[in-house]
């Protein structure tokens, strides 16, 4: 220890270093769906979509009537991801199919 000419103890006026604040704790994501309604036999949580990394390949199958859907996928492509492209593929089909029964009549 040293000793000031007051006779100041060195190491009791010396200050602390100061702590930092600890950073929050970070929110958990919810998990997302895997598991969704079939848009063809409307049985509820019969597909489930399947994401392959290796292949880049997503695909959703119903477990009721085996209809199916695959697309290509890239590293942030989820399952519900895969499931909306269905949905939204389904719709342009039937869409396309009003078009032409219009033009047709």
């Amino acid at each position: 220890m040293v000793y000031y000419p007051e006779g100041k103890n060195l190491s009791l006026t010396m200050g602390k270093r100061k702590s930092r604040a600890k950073p929050p704790p970070k929110k958990r994501m919810d998990k997302l769906d895997t598991v969704f309604s079939c848009p063809f036999c409307n049985h509820g949580t019969s597909v489930e979509c399947r994401i392959d990394m290796k292949n880049l390949i997503g695909e959703a199958t119903c477990g009721i009537c085996q209809e199916s859907f695959s697309m290509t996928i890239d590293a942030l492509t989820e399952p519900i991801d895969v499931y909306s492209e269905w949905i939204d593929e389904c719709e342009r089909v039937n869409t396309q199919d009003q078009d032409q029964e219009d033009d047709a009549a």
